[in-house]
This record gives C-alpha cells, structure tokens and sequence, in this order.
C-alpha cells in the first residue's frame, strides 16, 4: 500500500528563494523513510509541508489517497490530527503539566481522554516510573519519550520526527532510536525521519538526501 506520493513539489519564499525543486517522492506503508540533508537543505520544509502545517509553492502532496493541496486550513488541521504523529526536536511540552497530562492532552484535542491509554503510553517508552513529574524534572532524554509517547496516542498513520535527537546526547540518542526501531518492526506505523545524521539515516530502509532544495539521491538499504 502507498502511503505517500510527492509529485513535482516545489516551495518557493519571497517569490524568488527556492527552498524545494521538483522533489518526487513515493513511500510505501509501514516503510522507513530517513531525510538526510544539511541545514538549510530544504528538509525540514518539506516535513512541515507533510505534517500539513505548510503548503507548496505548486505540485502535489498524497498521503493515503488524500490530496493534501485540495485541502482548506480546517481541513488539514482535521487530517494532521487524524492520520499523523509529530516529534520535533524542541519537545514543546507544557512546563505546568506532567508527563501523564501532556499525553492526555493529545487525546483531549482527538477525541475523549483516556487516562489508562495515557499511562500505556509512557510505560511503552520507559517512563512508567515518571508519570507524574512535570517537564522540568525529567531529563532531555525523558521529555523526548513524552514526546514520542503524545505523538503515539492516537495511532497515527505516519510518524514525522524531525532531527528529534538534535539537543541529547550519546546515551539517550541510543535510547530514542531503539524507540523508533521497535516500532519500525512492529510495521503499523509509516517513519519519516529528518537528519543530518549519516548513521542515524541508515537505520531506516531508506535514505533519501536532499540538498540546495533538490532530491540527491533515494537509496534503499541492504538487509
């Protein structure tokens, strides 16, 4: 099944600053997909044109047989609340509320709370433990679990992180990324990660590098 078809994409600022050329894209359900690209490459604009939080220039957007450029501004936040999940590298976690709270909180803004979900959740990434501790008594790699655990409540289709391991070090980069491979294995949900990290990339099936706003090269990774 595709889950993804990017055709003649193009993001031009200001009318004259090109920050996507022409990028064609497929993505197969339950595939792995790694952006590699380096800053300013046009990567992260075409995650946010993705997460529908940003429209192309021209070209066209399908995620699941949804076209996405037909789609209204109510519309699009409709569809990114339904079908997709978001790890960015800044956490954007409530300061005043707990690890438990920031997940519901997503569930809120979906459809009902349910607590018992919530607390799943956590427990999946590791932080059982830590239910209750608000923002600033976690570590960075722990708000990155909360993260990852919001973005997970409510089943979305496709996973979006971007460079979600940009402000951690060695040991809790390990940590999210075994995260990210267990659910990569478990294949329900559909990765598109963004990177500057050669290695980090090639832990997906594919790498697909973008540089100066144009698709480099697309390559799949040996088994």
């Amino acid at each position: 099944m595709k889950a993804m078809a990017i055709t003649d994409l193009k993001k031009i600022y200001n009318a004259q600053t090109a920050a996507l050329q022409n990028i064609n894209l497929e993505v197969s359900h339950g595939e792995w997909v790694s952006i590699l690209g380096p800053s300013g490459s046009g990567k992260s604009t075409l995650l946010n044109i993705i997460a529908c939080l940003d429209r192309p220039t021209s070209g066209e957007v399908r995620i699941y047989d949804t076209n996405l450029v037909a789609l209204n501004p109510k519309e699009l936040a409709l569809f990114r609340r339904e079908n997709i999940g978001l790890v960015f590298q800044q956490q954007h976690l409530i300061p005043y509320l707990t690890a438990l709270e920031n997940v519901m909180l997503a569930q809120y803004y979906h459809s009902m709370v349910d607590e018992d979900e919530a607390v799943a959740a956590l427990k999946r990434v590791g932080l059982g433990h830590r239910l209750n501790h608000i923002p600033a008594h976690l570590s960075g790699g722990e708000q990155q679990r909360v993260c990852i655990a919001r973005a997970l409540i409510n089943d979305p289709k496709i996973l979006l992180a971007d460079e979600p391991t940009g402000n951690l070090d060695r040991e809790n980069s390990g940590n999210v990324y075994d995260i990210f491979k267990q659910l990569h294995a478990e294949g329900h949900h559909t990765i598109v990660l963004v990177t500057h990290d050669e290695e980090a990339a090639k832990l997906g099936d594919r790498t697909v590098k973008i540089v100066d706003g144009r698709l480099s090269f697309d390559r799949t990774h040996s088994v």
